[in-house]
Parts: C-alpha cells; structure tokens; sequence
C-alpha cells in the first residue's frame, strides 16, 4: 500500500486559502459539506476584503518552494486564479454582479438547496442563512450603487429579468414564495426569519426596478476587454478569440451536417432542407421514447445512471466505491436546467445531478435526454469531480474541492458524450440525433456568444448584437421559445460562460490526440484519462502544461 502523501507549505497555503474563502464565503463552505449559515459581505467593504486576502495568499504562495510534482501544479494553478481574481476587481466587476443565472441573488437562494435537513442544528443553519439575507442584500445593493457611480452598471435586459425572478422568489401575498415554502410547518421563529427574507427580496426587486433599470445601458455587449478577462475566468486559459470564433463557425457547420446525415438515417431517403425537424417530429410521435412525469424521469435517471456506472467501471474506467452512489434528483425549482453538484469531503452527500423542470412541463423524450445523464453523470461530471474528491492521499482540500474550471469541467462533460458515442452506447441514431442536438447548441453558442459580446459580423449579414441573437439561437436549437429565451438571457449576462463547453471539448480532444500521437501503437486511452483526472479541477491552461510535460504531475 502506497504511504499518503506528506502535507508540504503549499498544501498549507491552499488548505488556508480554503478556509479564507469560507469565511468569506460561507456558502462555499456548505458547497463543500461543511455545516454552518451565514453569507457574504456583498458590500464594496467586503469586495475590498476579499481582494486584500487574496494578495496576502498569493504572497504565501509565490514565497513557497514546491517539493514535489503535485505543488508544482498547485502553485501554477492557485497562482493564476488569485492573480484573474484581482484582476476582476480591479476592473470593477464584483460591482455589476448581476445576471439571470449565476450572480449573488440566485447564489443566496440556491445554496439552500444543498443544507440539510433532517435535525435541529440543520435548521438552525438555516435560520441562520436567512436572517443573514437583508444585510446581505443591503450590502449587494451599495455595490451596485457605487457601480453606478463608476459607470460600471449592467444591461438593461438582466435588470429587468433578474427583477423578475426576484420578486417569484419573495412570492406575493397568498402565495408563499421559496423562503416561506422552504419553512412550512417549521419553528415560528424560522418562518419569521423566512418573512424577512421574502420582505427583503421584494424590497430588492423595487431597488431594481425603481434605481438601477433607469441608468443600465440597452447594450449587451460586455465588448473586448471585459470579455477577455471572463472568458478566462471560465476557461482558465486565454485563447485567440478571433480565431475561436472563425472556429465556432466551421464547428456548428460541422454539426449541422453530422446531424441532417443522422436524421436522414431515421426517416429514410435523402437529405434535404428541414430534415431534422421531420425526424424530430418522427421521434416526437414515438411513445416508446416517452417519459410522462417527473416521477417516471427520475426513475429512468437513476435507472441509466446507475446502468452506466456499473459497466464503465468494469470496461473503461477505474470508478472508487465512494463515488459509485449517484443521486438523481428532481430540483426543487422551475427555472428550467439540469446541473451537478459534487459530493461533500466526506461524502456524507453524495454527488447529485439535478433536473429543474420548468412549471408546466410533463413530458419528456428519452434520445433527447440520454446524453444529458452521461454529461451530468458518468462518464462526465460525477466520474471527474468525485474522483478528485476521492483522492485525498494526494490532494489537497482545494485541490479536491474548488479548482478548476467550467472549460475543464464542461469540456471534459462534452468530450464524455463523444467517447459515449465511441464506446457504443449512442449507436440508436435517435440517441445519436439527440446527442447532436446538444452539441450544435453548443457550437452555436461559441458563435453567439464571442459575436454579440465583441460585435463581431453576423454570418448572414450586419454586426452581432443581443436581439440577433434570440433568432440565431432558434434557429439552431429544437426547443419551444421559453427555452430559447432562457437561453440567450444566460448568455448576455454571464458572458465567455456558454463558449466554455465547447472549447474545453476542443482543448481535451486536443490533447488526447496529441498524447495518441506521441506514444503511436502503445498508446492506451483508459491511461490518458486516468493521468487527466488524478490532477483533479485545474485551470485548462495547467491540464495543457502537464499532459505536454512542461509543468509537473504526480
């Protein structure tokens, strides 16, 4: 049996870094299985306080002399993250922190999602929480006042959405909203503390409405340097733009025909305009592909993710006995969308991969979905994110728990689907089709997304901007309006987000191909795969060092 690896300085650091980010950020500490409430200091103050702790970090850091292979890849990695997270508040961002997905109003109300339940210490972390959320939400409304001040305000169109969803979240008279649903039944204390919250939450939405929707700019575009700082942030790499997007176009191209080859496969006869939408509307008749109610759809979940487990741990993969257990949930929202999150240290919460289907919605097509279970599962985020979590006689707690990125991430997710596709479980062409149909999403993102956010020229004509972008995106995905909508409202907020699927796909195949072809015959995929997930999460840029051999690996 191999000894644990000793803890060196740079463990340290990065365990330390851990803790800091916690207490910065206590929602971080629930997302990787601690207990506790509380949330973050939202404020100018606080943004103030963070960054001073990541200079102090970085110091620690670059003062530290790595002693072996794995701290080399720890040093690089952390390094560059700290170095992008000062760079991000020097520019001001964390003062125009708002969008429709993934910005401080949805980060407070999802983190309860993954609080337990089941006794009165577990409650009380929640009231907690939400006795934290009016002075959380005062100190986020001065930022954005002080973001006003500077300029720095984002677009109209989030404003107004996130409005919205804010005040669904605080529900009306009559209506409980999620705060007060989320205690029913519960302590009168708590459903006090959820009363303020829900108060608190409308208060924000007439804040948004009233304050900051009349001085956001009508534009999207976050334009060319705003954009290459979050692009790396999701990439954990810099890429040529320019050239992503010249290769976005000849990728949906590439889709687009793959997919009208498999559809002419399933309705017979040659290809011609619109086959697609005549096999989606073949397969959209065929009962036997159907799922009616959430119920039968988490059970079909499970069934497929727990059928893929068991047999890519007997073929293709080295899968631990921790992470065989994988949860399929319905989410507890209707916000549409279907994400992963990982297990706790300790695995006292095993990974989970949620669907949250939108209000209304009861039917479901298997050869749409049975990719999405691989990209959610296993062989995507659950066989990667749990095998770090896995490898603790290695790594350390940020390493396991918190580096990375959505390129490493999505891509690996992505480049899962394809090597679902090699191995034999896609070889149905509706599966197939379905498949494709998220892929081409995909590539058409990377289009739309570089497009609008640097006003690039628009593929049939004029230049990119947020409204072009609702019809090209129709255009390229079968899915009903609302979808469509939800869609391209992510993409103008949470800008350099969508691109990261697609290009971390093109980053792993990269490098997989490079690696097959410098061993030539001896060359051993399961062995590839293998080295790539013992780094754990790391930036897309540290992945390509190591596997090129320029940067250390364990």
């Amino acid at each position: 049996m191999t000894n644990p690896r000793q803890q060196t300085p740079i463990d340290r650091v990065a365990e330390a870094w851990v803790n800091t980010l916690v207490t910065h950020d206590p929602t971080i500490g629930t997302y990787i299985g601690r207990t506790g409430g509380g949330l973050p200091d939202y404020s100018p103050e606080g943004g103030d306080a963070f960054a001073d702790a990541q200079r102090t970090t970085l110091a620690e850091l670059e003062a530290a002399t790595p002693v072996d292979d794995v701290d080399r890849v720890t040093r690089a990695d952390l390094a560059a993250e700290l170095r992008l997270g000062l760079a991000q508040h020097e520019a001001g961002e964390d003062l125009r922190d708002l969008n429709v997905i993934e910005s401080p109003l949805q980060q407070m109300r999802d983190i309860f999602d993954l609080m337990p339940t089941s006794n009165d210490a577990d409650w009380a972390d929640i009231g907690e929480r939400l006795r934290a959320i009016p002075a959380a939400l005062h100190g986020y409304r001065a930022a954005l006042e002080l973001g006003v001040e500077r300029g720095l305000v984002p677009a109209l169109r989030q404003v107004t959405e996130v409005a919205v969803q804010t005040r669904r979240t605080a529900g009306t008279p009559g209506t409980p909203g999620f705060f007060g649903l989320l205690v029913a039944g519960q302590d009168p204390a708590l459903e006090v503390a959820a009363t303020a919250a829900a108060r608190a939450y409308d208060e924000f939405a007439d804040f948004l409405d009233r304050d900051l929707a009349p001085r956001a700019p009508a534009t999207d575009a976050f334009g060319r340097e705003r954009y290459t700082l979050a692009s790396e942030a999701f990439l954990g790499a810099r890429v040529d733009l320019d050239e992503t997007y010249e290769w976005g176009l000849e990728e949906l191209a590439r889709m687009v025909d793959e997919q009208e080859r498999i559809a002419a496969e399933i309705v017979g006869g040659s290809r011609h305009p619109g086959i697609v939408a005549e096999a989606i509307a073949q397969l959209e008749q065929d009962e036997s592909r159907k799922l009616r109610g959430t119920d039968a759809l988490q059970r079909w979940m499970q069934e497929t993710s727990d059928r893929a487990v068991a047999e890519l741990g007997e073929t293709q993969f080295d899968i631990p006995a921790e992470i065989r257990a994988l949860e399929c949930m319905i989410a507890p929202t209707q916000e549409g969308g279907i994400y992963y999150t990982g297990p706790s240290d300790d695995f006292s919460r095993p990974g989970r991969m949620w669907w949250s289907v939108p209000e209304g919605v009861t039917e479901f097509d298997t050869w749409r979905e049975l990719t999405t279970v691989f990209h959610e599962g296993v062989p995507g985020h659950h066989l990667q994110i749990g095998q770090a979590v896995v490898n603790r006689s290695t790594l350390n707690e940020w390493r396991r728990q918190l580096a990375g990125t959505s390129g490493h991430a999505e891509g690996w997710a992505l480049y899962a689907e394809r090597l679902m596709e090699q191995l034999g479980y896609l070889d149905d062409p509706a599966d197939r089709l379905g498949m494709l149909d998220g892929q081409r999403m995909r590539a058409a993102r990377v289009v739309l997304d570089i497009g609008v956010h640097l006003g690039k020229p628009h593929p049939d004509g004029g230049t990119w901007d947020g409204d072009a972008a609702f019809a090209f995106m129709a255009q390229h995905v079968n899915m009903n309006d609302g979808f469509v909508r939800f869609e391209v409202l992510r993409y103008l907020g949470w800008a350099g987000q969508a691109p990261s699927y697609k290009v971390g796909q093109r980053i792993w195949e990269q490098l997989r191909d490079e690696a097959a072809a410098q061993s030539g015959a001896g060359f051993d995929v399961r062995d590839f795969h293998r080295s790539a997930l013992a780094l754990g999460g790391v930036r897309l840029d540290t992945l390509q060092r190591v596997l090129r051999g320029e940067l250390g690996q364990n």
